[in-house]
């Protein structure tokens, strides 16, 4: 049943990418290639990490976490999203859409948070290395986790509170491959500009502290970097931060695009473009950015390919 008493919608029927039928098959074949890759990239550079000991620092420690956020909420989008491929009615029941819209938001949050805390690691690392071991202590750490979950955890309160709000009366044809807020504001009777004005709120908050947080880091780390004398000093310095930029670069433009405009200004199936990059495209990059670019992730690659072959 529905949260509110007035709402006649039980459940939804996702419209999925495309209403075109020679394009199920292949797309399904697309994204079920996409989500093996992420799955495998994500599970295993967390296996990575986990196995070998001179990964077990903070830089890696929070790309665990980044790893393990990626995985999760891929698999609370994707296998939901290939359904849609095959089946002639895609239907998700009203509690089991806002519980996907819930772990979607909290994922989301928390990877914009987690970035953020990745650019103060690579801060302390490049701007202050004699201090890096007691200023990036375990507690610290532990500490910046908490604050990452925790705003997640705020931002999918904040937002699923807001669609709980809404109202469905009849239609309940999602224009969607997922449940997520502004499709669901378009389908409900009751939507209103104050709907919009806190997901803008609340997006712009996530966003903006995110961003703040990392151009900071990243003025701080350039200033440093400048003044570095060796060429070879300054070059190691901008490749321990490649990778880290490139992901950010994406994951944000991304999302950016896709949450601070109008609706008005990009239409629901660009939308759907957008939500696609940064929901299922950044995952299946962000381990293959992370571990083609990484030394230490190439070394315990080998170590771990090693000793399997040696069992």
């Amino acid at each position: 049943m529905a949260a509110d008493n007035t709402s006649s919608v039980t459940e939804f029927i996702l419209a999925g990418l495309t209403d075109q039928p020679g394009l199920q098959l292949p797309l399904f074949f697309l994204f079920l290639g996409f989500y093996v890759v992420t799955v495998v990239g994500n599970l295993g550079l967390i296996t990575l990490i986990g196995l070998n000991s001179h990964l077990h620092i903070p830089m890696y420690l929070f790309l665990f976490n980044l790893s393990f956020i990626d995985f999760s909420y891929s698999s609370a989008i994707i296998p939901k999203m290939l359904m849609s491929f095959v089946l002639k009615k895609n239907i998700i029941s009203y509690t089991g859409c806002m519980t996907q819209f819930f772990f979607f938001a909290f994922f989301v949050v928390s990877e914009s948070f987690i970035l953020s805390a990745m650019a103060y690691d690579r801060y302390v690392a490049i701007c202050k290395p004699l201090l890096y071991t007691v200023t990036m202590s375990p507690q610290v750490c532990l500490f910046l986790l908490l604050g990452v979950y925790g705003m997640g955890i705020w931002g999918a309160i904040a937002h699923t509170g807001n669609i709980l709000s809404l109202i469905f009366c009849a239609d309940n044809l999602l224009n969607h491959y997922m449940c997520e807020f502004l499709p669901l504001l378009e389908l409900s009777c009751n939507s209103s500009y104050m709907n919009l004005v806190v997901v803008f709120i609340a997006t712009s908050i996530t966003i903006g502290v995110s961003i703040v947080t990392i151009f900071l880091s990243y003025g701080f780390i350039l200033s440093s970097i400048f003044h570095i004398s060796s060429t070879e000093g300054r070059s190691k310095a901008f490749s321990t931060c490649s990778s880290h930029i490139i992901a950010v670069l994406l994951y944000f433009g991304s999302g950016i695009f896709a949450y601070l405009k109008p609706p008005s200004v990009i239409p629901l199936d660009q939308g759907k473009v957008c939500t696609l990059f940064y929901t299922i495209v950044v995952p299946m990059l962000n381990p293959l950015i992370y571990s083609l670019r990484n030394k230490d992730v190439k070394l315990a690659m080998k170590k771990t390919l090693g000793r399997i072959t040696v069992s």
